[in-house]
Formats: C-alpha cells, sequence, structure tokens
C-alpha cells in the first residue's frame, strides 16, 4: 500500500504571522496527515494552532542588514535572502511537495524552482498578486526591475507543477497573457472568525479597555454595553465602533479615512440635521506609515472621532471584527485580480463593510446586496454619515444591517476548510 503523507514545506518570504493564507494551507495539510516545515520571517506570532501542531516545523530566515543606497540594498538583501533560503530547505527535511507564496518572486520563485529540480519535489506557487505590480509602486512601471521581476513569474508560473489563485480574474489574465494555467482557490474564512454574543463582545471590550480607558464607562462597563446581575445589554446611547485592518503602506492610502473620519467630525460639530453617535475607529495593523498618519491624527482634536491603533494578538483579531458595527477596507490592489482577505474575515464575522472599489472586487463585495464599495473619500464619507445616522435605532439603516447579515451568514456556510478539501487537497495528495 502506497503511504499518502507527505512532506511539504510551505515557503512565505515575508512574515509567517502576517501571511494568514500560508498558515491556512499548512493547517489544512497538517489536518491530512502530511508533514509541514514553514520557512519565512518570525516577527509576529503565528496562530495558536500553528504553535501546538506536533505536524508543523517553523524555520526562520535572517533579517538582512539594510544598505542606505536603494538599487544596492534591494540587490544585497536579494542575495542574502537567496543563501538564507537555500540554508534553511536544505536543512529542512525533504519534501515532496513545494509550495511558494508569491509575491515576492525574487529570489523565491527561482530559488525554490531550482531546489525543487535538485530534489525532484512538486513546485505548486500560490498567486496572492503580482510581484511586478508591486514593485512597480516602489520604482515605475518600465524600469528594469519591473522587467526582470515579470519575466521570474511568467519563468516560473510556466514550470510550475501547478498553480493557485485567489481570483477568478487573476486565473484568466494568468492564462490570456502568459499562458499560465492556475486554479482559483477563492479565500474563505476559517471558523475562527464568527459572529459572538453580547456576553462575548461585553467580555472582549472590557479586556480591551484596559488599554484604552476610552472604551471603558466610568459605572465599570463599557461605552457600549452595560451588566446588571450578570445580564448583558447594550446601551441605547452608544457610539458606533467602525474597525480597520490597513498595512500602512502605499497600497492602502489611509487618507482615504482620515478625511472620512474629518468629514464625520465636522459633520457633529457644524450641527447639521443628521443626529450621529460619537464614533470609536479602530484601526489593527502595523507599516511604515502608522506613525505618519497617528501623528496626523493626535494634530487634530477631535472631540466626536476616538481612534485607537491596537495591534492585537491573533485570537483577539476575529474579536474586534465581531463587536464592530461596520468595517473599512483601504486595499486597492496593485494588479486589481486579488482580494482583500481582512473582508473575507469581516464576512466571516457577519460585519459589513465599505470596501475601496477595484476591478475584480465584484468577485466578493457585492454593493448594496452584502456590504458597499466606494472610489473616494467622499463616498466613504457618505456612506459612513448614512450608516450611522440615527444610529443605534434607525429603521432604515437596521433593515440594511439584517440584509446584508443575511447574505453573510450565506457567504460563512463555506469555509476554509471545506473548501481547501475541495480544491486544494486532490493536487497534494
Amino acid at each position: 500500500m502506497v503511504n499518502s503523507k507527505k512532506n511539504v514545506c510551505v515557503v512565505v518570504l515575508g512574515d509567517v504571522g502576517r501571511s494568514p493564507r500560508m498558515q491556512y494551507h499548512s493547517l489544512s495539510l497538517a489536518e491530512m496527515g502530511h508533514t509541514v516545515d514553514i520557512i519565512g520571517y518570525g516577527e509576529t506570532e503565528p496562530l495558536n494552532a500553528i504553535k501546538t501542531s506536533e505536524s508543523i516545523y517553523y524555520h526562520f530566515l535572517l533579517a538582512p542588514p539594510r544598505i542606505p543606497q536603494k538599487l544596492l540594498n534591494y540587490a544585497f538583501k536579494s542575495i542574502w535572502q537567496a543563501l538564507n533560503l537555500i540554508f534553511l530547505l536544505f536543512i529542512a527535511r525533504k519534501p515532496d511537495v513545494l509550495i511558494v507564496q508569491n509575491p515576492p518572486a525574487v529570489p523565491t520563485l527561482l530559488v525554490c524552482w531550482l531546489f525543487c529540480l535538485v530534489v525532484r519535489c512538486k513546485f505548486i506557487i500560490d498567486w496572492h498578486n503580482y510581484a511586478h505590480s508591486l514593485m512597480a509602486l516602489s520604482v515605475s512601471k518600465d524600469s528594469l526591475l519591473t522587467r526582470i521581476t515579470q519575466r521570474i513569474e511568467v519563468f516560473a508560473g510556466r514550470r510550475a507543477d501547478h498553480n493557485f489563485c485567489v481570483t477568478n480574474a487573476m486565473k484568466e489574465d494568468l492564462y490570456k497573457t502568459w499562458q499560465i494555467k492556475a486554479t482559483t482557490l477563492h479565500d474563505k474564512p476559517p471558523e475562527i472568525f464568527r459572529p459572538i454574543d453580547l456576553k462575548e463582545k461585553h467580555a472582549f471590550l472590557k479586556k480591551l479597555g484596559k488599554m484604552y480607558p476610552q472604551l471603558l464607562s466610568d459605572d465599570g462597563s463599557t461605552v457600549f454595553t452595560s451588566e446588571v446581575n450578570d445580564e448583558i445589554t447594550y446601551k441605547t446611547e452608544r457610539p458606533g465602533l467602525l474597525v480597520s485592518s490597513t498595512s500602512w503602506t502605499e497600497d492602502e492610502d489611509f487618507s482615504v479615512l482620515f478625511s472620512s473620519l474629518q468629514a464625520y467630525e465636522n459633520h457633529i460639530v457644524e450641527g447639521n440635521s443628521r443626529k450621529l453617535p460619537e464614533l470609536v475607529c479602530c484601526i489593527t495593523g502595523r507599516g511604515h506609515l502608522k506613525e505618519y498618519y497617528c501623528q496626523k491624527i493626535s494634530e487634530q482634536n477631535w472631540q466626536h472621532v476616538a481612534v485607537l491603533t491596537p495591534w492585537l494578538e491573533p485570537a483577539d483579531y476575529p474579536s474586534i471584527l465581531a463587536s464592530a458595527d461596520l468595517g473599512v477596507c483601504l486595499h486597492t490592489s496593485s494588479s486589481g485580480l486579488d482580494l482583500p482577505m481582512k473582508v473575507v474575515d469581516m464576512f466571516g464575522c457577519a460585519l459589513p463593510v465599505c470596501a475601496y472599489d477595484f476591478k475584480c472586487l465584484d468577485e466578493l463585495v457585492k454593493h448594496g446586496v452584502n456590504s458597499y464599495r466606494f472610489n473616494s473619500s467622499e463616498e466613504l464619507s457618505k456612506l459612513l454619515l448614512d450608516w450611522f445616522q440615527n444610529f443605534p435605532n434607525d429603521e432604515i439603516q437596521m433593515e440594511t444591517a439584517r440584509k446584508f447579515k443575511t447574505e453573510l451568514e450565506a457567504f460563512q456556510n463555506l469555509r476554509w476548510r471545506e473548501n481547501w478539501s475541495r480544491i486544494a487537497a486532490p493536487v497534494f495528495n
């Protein structure tokens, strides 16, 4: 009898803890009985299920020293990463299958393809986006670096034993543009992203209030909920809770949300006819522009909008989504062909979203059906004002929220595990 259990190597040339899709691949593979070695950076904690699995092992890459000159730093970083990756690939157990995340393409795709040739293992690419489109954001579309990156993607993609991608639009583009055949594996929320009851919300918000006293009221409860004789109820006059997850990078323009929050503040200060609640905006994530925007927010001295910027543990992130009244996604997509996993997570928690619109977003967000799409800060401002008008007792808003949640409950019927087992599992077997 042939042993179907395999050694699988999962390569992420990024922070494992901030690569949820590759972690989900790893967990699904382990659940099937395969042994998994993850190679990536260990900047943040991975999911607890990853850490406690007896079938998953991780090997951490070393961060390269930074050189001030941009092109020289890029060349040095690529060489450093290539050597470091080769070393870890050869000291880990010999894989039967290797799956690598793209982007980044340099040096990952070439190194992994060559390694698979040498050890004779199956080579799989999981396309989250195009590396050359991301490269074009920092240099230019016609630069030498962008063209080299694109050629590496084409070269490796055509030679992979299998390609997964995140949208049907990307699948079509890969074949039409480069004759690369791929299988669409849509992101789906795992079970940890789910709606929670009011008691769970209350407990989580009290916990978060230890870091952010703005969330606590004088009676020892929260500004959103009351606790009397162990019974938890919503307060009739409570703030709205808005949540957004951002990487604080150029491909997520936080200035759009910043302008919308300013407009919300102005609307209350100027005493316009709309009745609006105070607004608590919780923005999670890390990135190099975070400090810049936090400074800008602090300079505004808003009286009716409070902005919190916590870095949450993986176990707490689903709770903030499930506790919120509305989500905001600023992801714009460098290629226009990927979908924001943060929206998938929000949908898993039955949280309606206002999402920045781009070419293939309608594969996930149906405007006016399960959530909203917007194209400017003005459009987002109007959506926020409409959603929170007469909150929490506006009949029109309540009916819209019920309609959205009915659609999102249907979305939750297909979770990551079932979707992966149906589409991806046969490729690994």
